[in-house]
């Protein structure tokens, strides 16, 4: 088995990180194995295109969530890794365990 398990839905509750918030965050290794997937389907289109992350972050978003590590987004990185022969996946992880969400958010300047 590539993942922990494979979901289907976000267990955990709405972070509103955007793209500056998850930014922010530095990005560490994962095992695949430890991972849980929040979609069930996958693009072919993404898995297959060179230039998958052009537009996007080039890490994977990862929550951690009760003591589990939940794939919000980069599920066709994570499956590239696996093709690959690749336990390891570089992931930007959001601790919603330890961390306020909103003690991410950029505040406007007074």
């Amino acid at each position: 088995m590539i993942f922990k398990a494979v979901g289907d839905k976000r267990p955990y509750p709405d972070h509103g990180l955007g793209v500056t918030e998850w930014a922010g965050l530095p990005p560490s290794q994962v095992r695949l194995a430890e991972l849980i997937t929040t979609k069930s389907t996958l693009d072919l289109e993404a898995l297959l295109s060179e230039d998958s992350t052009f537009f996007g972050d080039l890490f994977a978003h990862v929550v951690k969530f009760e003591g589990d590590l939940y794939l919000e987004d980069g599920l066709h990185r994570a499956v590239r890794a696996a093709l690959q022969q690749r336990p390891m996946l570089h992931a930007r992880i959001l601790d919603l365990d330890t961390t306020n969400p909103a003690d991410l958010h950029h505040r406007p300047a007074e």
